[in-house]
């Protein structure tokens, strides 16, 4: 969908009951800051209220985080007072959606622009398409191999764009996860991930494999020289590094289904060789 440049902010915004009450919480300026940020992202994403990075990636509260500048744990505190109060949902996979859409956002109006829209693609293609065929009518085979080139090169383009895209999401994962805030995404750690990426992992099994060198007592310094094994160039050295921490996370997550509610995941005597690091 087009991207849209505004959301309404009514002037009796804080008038609203749910707005007072946000407002007698000790962090409620941080919290009302991020209200309005979560606001503006659904009407950027222009998806019905939803909060969605792609139309299959919801964003997770540390991709939120990230994007609105705030600790992780602000953010979740600010998710969980606007859940209380019915001003978001979650849907069956994650999904945020804002409630009441319709209120922060006039539909007639979208529907306008999605109208004007339809209208300039269409007429700019059939543009297009008499300008082309005027041009290949006497060299059609040659147009069409152009053509094809040009559709190549646009979806080559196109797939860089949302790989390079990843890596930095992947990356801020890593550095949340981790707790490296000052890391830079370097040519070295960026060409491990893109080689990863590149094999077929997806974004979810890389987030993946990150959670799982995080659980790893032994790759947390649990060893015996105490030292920390977390890098970017370890867990996406290569694949059999990449699918043994992907399994890792499924195993932890094995663990908390199958055990007590009460038990900690730490308290799990991993046994982890020497090879892992």
């Amino acid at each position: 969908m087009p991207e849209v440049k505004w959301i309404k902010i009514v002037t009796d915004f804080f008038d609203d009951e749910k707005i007072q009450l946000i407002e007698a919480m000790p962090d409620a300026d941080t919290i009302l800051i991020i209200w309005i940020k979560l606001l503006t992202l659904a009407g950027k994403k222009n998806l019905n209220g939803y909060i969605l990075l792609t139309e299959n990636i919801p964003y997770t509260d540390e991709m939120l985080a990230t994007i609105f500048n705030r600790p992780v744990n602000t953010v979740r505190l600010a998710l969980e007072v606007f859940k209380k109060y019915e001003m978001i949902n979650y849907n069956g996979d994650g999904t945020i959606q804002i409630t009441k859409w319709e209120k922060h956002q006039n539909i007639e109006g979208l529907e306008r622009i999605r109208e004007q829209t339809k209208l300039r693609v269409r007429k700019f293609r059939k543009n297009k398409k008499m300008i082309t065929d005027s041009d290949c009518n006497a060299t059609s085979n040659g147009c069409n191999a152009v053509d094809k080139i040009r559709i190549d090169k646009n979806r080559l383009d196109k797939k860089k764009k949302e790989r390079d895209r990843y890596v930095k999401l992947i990356f801020e994962h890593w550095k949340t996860v981790m707790k490296h805030p000052g890391a830079k995404l370097s040519k070295e750690r960026s060409t491990k991930i893109k080689a990863r990426l590149k094999e077929g992992y997806s974004y979810k099994q890389c987030i993946a494999a990150i959670n799982g060198c995080a659980s790893s007592p032994y790759h947390m310094g649990k060893n015996n020289d105490g030292t920390i094994y977390d890098s970017i160039e370890l867990i996406f050295r290569n694949a059999s590094k990449i699918e043994s921490f992907i399994e890792r996370n499924k195993s932890r997550r094995r663990l908390v289904t199958s055990i007590s509610g009460k038990a900690k995941t730490d308290d799990y005597n991993w046994e982890v060789s020497n090879e892992e690091k």
